[in-house]
């Protein structure tokens, strides 16, 4: 079954925390396609962060958007990262 996004926040750097409908969070980082096509425009802040959920995934007014499969394999486990973190 394909999960949702039911949540999400935008954070520093072009990455989005992003809660599924699955239980799973984790962080999405949308770096490697603000170069590709469409996505330029996500390079804008402010438009980056005019993001909203629809369809049970994030989109922009523009009708920019990731499948939620892509965010759900793209996304890295944010319990990892936070533990990566106080390793440090």
């Amino acid at each position: 079954m394909i999960p949702d996004v039911i949540a999400f926040e935008i954070l520093s750097d072009y990455k989005i925390k992003v809660t599924l409908s699955t239980g799973k969070t984790g962080i999405f980082d949308v770096t490697p396609y603000l170069d590709k096509g469409i996505f330029t425009e996500l390079k804008d802040y402010d438009y980056f962060k005019r993001a909203r959920i629809e369809f049970g995934t994030i989109v922009w007014p523009n009708e920019q958007d990731f499948s939620p499969e892509t965010i759900e394999i793209r996304m890295q486990d944010t319990e990892r990262n936070e533990s990566l973190q106080r390793t440090r």
